[in-house]
């Protein structure tokens, strides 16, 4: 523990849209009948209200997805966490605006659209986010519920 004094309300959200907007990568966890129980390490882009990341739709991530579009997602490290739990829906390369994959690519250095129709994009929406660092910031941990800021 490291005895800093638990942030405000205000200062959690501040430094949780902080990490959404400067990380690449995140923990995509997803379950389902395909594949099971699934973690894996994957690039995505915040626009501010959903995530969007790319996977091969072939591969056990892209089939959980496909068969049950709930999703858990982890950023940072065990004592500055922020998980969310939202659900995917699949983006086809023909619905995927230019101007988003030119985001896509350019924030990850990965383009998938390069690699033909094997990859498939994932829109997820948030419903639930928290964040937390020590013990002392486990009250309070709850950012979003049902898909709302709160605060």
């Amino acid at each position: 523990m490291t005895g800093a004094p638990p942030r405000g309300p205000e200062e959690r959200l501040r430094d949780t849209l902080a990490r959404l907007e400067s990380d690449v990568d995140l923990w995509v966890a997803t379950s389902g009948s395909p594949g099971g129980v699934y973690l894996i390490p994957l690039s995505y882009l915040w626009d501010g209200t959903t995530f969007l990341i790319s996977t091969p739709r072939a591969s056990v991530t892209g089939r959980n997805l496909l068969a049950d579009g709930r999703v858990r997602l982890s950023l940072g490290s065990t004592r500055d966490v922020v998980i969310v739990d939202g659900t995917a829906e699949p983006v086809d390369l023909a619905h995927l605006t230019p101007e988003r994959g030119d985001a896509f690519a350019a924030k990850t250095g990965f383009d998938p659209r390069e690699l033909g129709k094997s990859y498939q994009y994932f829109l997820i929406r948030p419903r639930r986010i928290q964040a937390w660092r020590e013990a002392n910031e486990l009250r309070g941990r709850d950012l979003m519920r049902d898909g709302h800021w709160l605060g």
